[in-house]
């Protein structure tokens, strides 16, 4: 089947199995490998990248899904070789040790600061909790995303 959508800001056709998943299309039929495939069950994260606004997990999302919607993968994030200033805080405040839940972060957070431009910890803390990270506390992670809302109010009024 032929499916269309918005990836990255950008329109995208691809011809697809009914049954793949969205997790799969990224990385083997588009070539985008920052998305990560951690448990495969929807338990750690590793997958998340932002569909219509909202973080979602790619390994429990079917292709077909996506069909007319936007979707955001980490790669998106950066524009014009420049990082995210998202990106920029979680190497400011040491966020991102072996990297590899670090897209799925990264995505998640940028969700929530679509939606709460200004959170608390404890908002951040809950938007995060799906996401696993075996390497930080977590303090670092929170502290980004909180230096990254800063950051926000500076270049958008709140905008991610």
């Amino acid at each position: 089947m032929l499916l269309r959508f918005r990836l990255n800001g950008r329109p995208v056709e691809v011809e697809t199995p009914p049954g793949r998943r969205l997790l799969d299309l990224l990385r083997q039929d588009l070539g985008l490998i920052g998305t990560k495939e951690g448990c495969g069950e929807g338990e750690c994260g590793a997958c998340t990248v932002v569909v219509d606004g909202k973080p979602r997990l790619s390994c429990l999302t079917l292709a077909i899904q996506v069909e007319g919607k936007d979707v955001l993968t980490v790669e998106g994030l950066a524009q014009g070789g420049k990082n995210h200033p998202l990106q920029e805080a979680f190497i400011e405040a040491a966020g991102v040790q072996c990297g590899f839940c670090t897209p799925g972060l990264l995505m998640a957070a940028y969700a929530l600061l679509l939606h709460r431009p200004n959170p608390t910890k404890e908002e951040v803390r809950e938007w995060l909790s799906g996401n696993l990270c075996r390497c930080t506390g977590y303090e670092q992670i929170v502290e980004a995303v909180m230096q990254a809302a800063q950051k926000f109010k500076g270049i958008g009024g709140g905008r991610a």
